[in-house]
């Protein structure tokens, strides 16, 4: 038969220890990770401006270079929204407050959808994607919404 023995002894806590990294808060350190991405992810603001885009987001979209992009508002004229019709037509507001970057913005809950979009640019491609965007938070607080895209 075998034999188990316990016995007690003191608990080692180690000594906590000042962080080596810089202070910076989640929405900081999302735009830093966003930035450096290879994937396509965009993050906004709590006032709907780019704060940080993917290289592999302004190539899907055909947005030129992500230093044009960064500080404008998402829907300023660099992008068409259009409707799933044959005639694709631009979204109306209503419909436009209900896109997975904003809905995550207004709800501070996850948000999915498709999108087709189209560059503000002369002869710009349309693309659909998968957009899945997820609030961003800063002192419990909505602070922008970060959206990750596939292309349909």
């Amino acid at each position: 038969m075998a034999h188990v023995e316990l016995s007690l002894s003191e608990v080692f806590v180690p000594v906590a220890q000042a962080s080596t990294e810089p202070e910076c808060d989640n929405f900081e350190r999302w735009s830093s990770t966003v930035t450096n991405a290879d994937e396509p992810c965009l993050l906004i603001d709590a006032d709907t401006n780019v704060v940080a885009i993917s290289t592999a987001t302004c190539r899907l979209l055909s947005l030129g270079e992500p230093d044009a992009v960064i500080g404008l508002p998402l829907l300023s004229g660099g992008l068409r929204l259009l409707d799933f019709t044959a005639n694709r037509n631009e979204l109306t507001q209503q419909e436009i407050d209900k896109i997975p970057p904003l809905l995550a913005l207004s709800s501070g809950r996850l948000a999915r959808g498709l999108l087709r979009v189209q560059a503000a640019t002369p002869k710009a491609p349309v693309c659909t994607v998968d957009a899945i965007s997820t609030a961003v938070f800063t002192d419990d607080a909505v602070a922008g919404s970060l959206t990750f895209f596939s292309p349909v």
